[in-house]
This record gives C-alpha cells, sequence and structure tokens, in this order.
C-alpha cells in the first residue's frame, strides 16, 4: 500500500505527476491461489486491492469532451501579461469526475512543460508549470493566499497579513514559472458573504496579475448562479465571471451504449479468480440503477465489491454480492425507490393472475 501524500503541495503533486502507472497483478487460477502460502496470499490480496482502488482513469466521452476543451483554452491562452486570460471551470452534479479530469490534465500539462523547459528556469529556480489548492468550507482571502504559498513550500506561508501572502504567492508563481492554476472545490464560495466575495474579487485579481490560466472545479455552480457573482436582475450582467470563464460541463451518463462501454472497460480491468470477462456487462442495468449513472458511485461498488469478493473466497461477483454492499447516500435512496417500485410491480402482477 502506498505511502499518503497531498496534492495540495508540491512534493505530493510532483509525486502525483512522477509516479508510473501500477502493474496490474496476475490473475491466478483458483488451484494457484490455494497454494500460496499464508504470507503470499495477504501480500497478493493487498495488491489486488490496491489495483481495484486505483486502476487508473477510463476514457469516457465526458472525460474525452471535457480534455478536449482544456486543452484549447490553455493552448491558446498566449496573451501577453498585461492582458487577461481565460478561465475554465468545471461544473457538475458530485460523484462525476471532475475533480480527477482536472488533476489528470494537470499531471500531463506538467510533464510536457517540464519536457519542453526543463526542471529549472530561466532564472535558477525550481520549474512547477502547475499549482494545485482546494477550497475549504472556511476560506478566506489569508487562508487562499496561504494554501498558494504552502503548496510551493514558502517559508512565509504561517504567518504574515493577507497582503504579504498574497506578495509571496506571487513571487512564487512567477519564479517557478507556473502557467496553470488548479482550484478545486470553488462552490465553497459564499459570494453572498463578506469573506466569499472578497475570495471571489482576490481571484479575479490573480487572473488581472498572473500569466497563468486558472482551472476551476466545482459542484452545482451554474445551479447556485455562481457565475453571477452574487448579482440579481440587470446587475447581474456586470459579473465578471461569466463573461470571463467558461462552462465546462460533466453530466452523467445515460442509460446507453456509452454506460455499458464504461462496465465493459471496468470488467477488463478486475482481477478474481472465478471471474469470466463480460460477466459485468451483463450486469450493466442493474449497475445503471444503482449507481444513477454516476461514475464515481460506479467505481466504490465496484472497488468494494471487489475487496468483499477476495475477503469471503467468493472471488467472483455477482448481483447477490453486490446486493450486500452499501455505497454514498444518495445511490442507496435510489436503490430503496427501485426495489419498492420493483415489489409494486411484482404484485400488480400477481393480483392480475
Amino acid at each position: 500500500m502506498s505511502s499518503a501524500y497531498s496534492l495540495s503541495r508540491k512534493d505530493g503533486w510532483r509525486r502525483f505527476v512522477d509516479t508510473a502507472p501500477r502493474t496490474r497483478p496476475d490473475t491466478l487460477t483458483a488451484t494457484a491461489l490455494s497454494a500460496l502460502g499464508s504470507d503470499a496470499r495477504e501480500d497478493y490480496d493487498d495488491a489486488r486491492h490496491d489495483w481495484h482502488a486505483n486502476f487508473g482513469t477510463i476514457a469516457t466521452p465526458q472525460l474525452k469532451a471535457v480534455r478536449d476543451e482544456l486543452e484549447l483554452i490553455v493552448a491558446s491562452n498566449r496573451q501577453d501579461p498585461d492582458r487577461v486570460r481565460g478561465a475554465a471551470v468545471i461544473d457538475g452534479f458530485p460523484g462525476l469526475g471532475k475533480t480527477t479530469i482536472v488533476n489528470l490534465f494537470g499531471r500531463d500539462y506538467h510533464r510536457q512543460a517540464l519536457r519542453r523547459r526543463g526542471p529549472v528556469t530561466e532564472s535558477g529556480d525550481e520549474h512547477i508549470p502547475v499549482f494545485r489548492v482546494g477550497l475549504t468550507s472556511n476560506t478566506t482571502l489569508r487562508t487562499l493566499n496561504k494554501m498558494i504559498c504552502q503548496f510551493y513550500g514558502h517559508p512565509g506561508a504561517d504567518r504574515g497579513s493577507a497582503a504579504q501572502l498574497a506578495t509571496y504567492a506571487l513571487d512564487c508563481v512567477l519564479s517557478c514559472d507556473s502557467r496553470v492554476g488548479i482550484i478545486d472545490d470553488i462552490h465553497f464560495i459564499d459570494q453572498n458573504s463578506r469573506d466569499g466575495l472578497a475570495v471571489s474579487n482576490h481571484l479575479k485579481w490573480l487572473a488581472n496579475e498572473l500569466p497563468v490560466t486558472f482551472i476551476y472545479a466545482g459542484v452545482g455552480l451554474g445551479e447556485r448562479r455562481f457565475f453571477e457573482e452574487g448579482l440579481s436582475g440587470s446587475s447581474a450582467a456586470l459579473a465578471q465571471s461569466a463573461r470571463r470563464w467558461t462552462r465546462l460541463e460533466v453530466g452523467t451518463f445515460a442509460h446507453d451504449r456509452h454506460w455499458k462501454s464504461l462496465v465493459k472497460a471496468v470488467d477488463k480491468q478486475l482481477v478474481l479468480t472465478c471471474w469470466q470477462p463480460g460477466q459485468l456487462t451483463g450486469l450493466a442495468d442493474y449497475l445503471f440503477a444503482r449507481t444513477g449513472g454516476h461514475i464515481g458511485s460506479l467505481m466504490t461498488l465496484i472497488n468494494r465489491g471487489c475487496f468483499k469478493a477476495i475477503r469471503t473466497g467468493a472471488e467472483a461477483m455477482s448481483q447477490e454480492l453486490l446486493d450486500t454492499v452499501r455505497i454514498d447516500e444518495a445511490s442507496e435512496k435510489a436503490r430503496h425507490r427501485l426495489e419498492a417500485a420493483t415489489r409494486t410491480r411484482v404484485e400488480r402482477k400477481q393480483v392480475r393472475r
């Protein structure tokens, strides 16, 4: 099991960027599995648990579409420092992979920038093409600046006023030649509060001052009227975010061929002794009913199902096994509604007979 690290620190981000893809464990036969000693079996199962939780990202249509837009926005932002660059914001409901999309894009951009311009800037500073921070529910102007400074490991990150920390943050971004700034969980900004409005205005100031393309990710920003910046009526036309930010929406899966393709792709990643390729595809309808087309919920269900299949010795997944696995509350509520509707249909059929 890998040690913990945070993407909100440059060392953790660098580790994320530099880490090679995991190696898939071999799928052992039942005979080979039973022949393993206790320690070897424990190590093998542990490797499979890690694999099922981290087997990589599947190139869904949503991911491809948003990635193409991000590449266009970032690559075309070549304005001189005196001109404002447009930002991208990834929006959608929870559990759709927004954070995964933005992190993977940032990782690939970081790798490409290091390959082209090297690990050191022209002035001899460490080259950090991308910085990333995640907001919290009590983010203020000072804490936002502090988080940026902490990412770079600035020695003054834990002290100083909001203005001083802003200066430190600017110095870090400029000296490290950062070109992309990722700010996750932007929905935590309450633009109707004093602190939230200050943070929102500070983001505009950063966009004005830095030669950086900002990529934001948040939940339900359109529904929250986030782009109107707390303004209403005719005043909403004065909101700068709506003019400067390009909203890229990540939607849920429909119950169609794309969902079945996703399930088929997941099926190929399972490492279970008694598992036959294609069996998960046969559960595509059930999996959609359980998760509502949310990829995050699907991956949680599959991961926990695989863990349980290994732990119980079943070494395969079935609807009966997955029925015993609880996942997020939203999916569980939908599951209960589905079960209730199914019971009603069965009872009506019995009455008609």
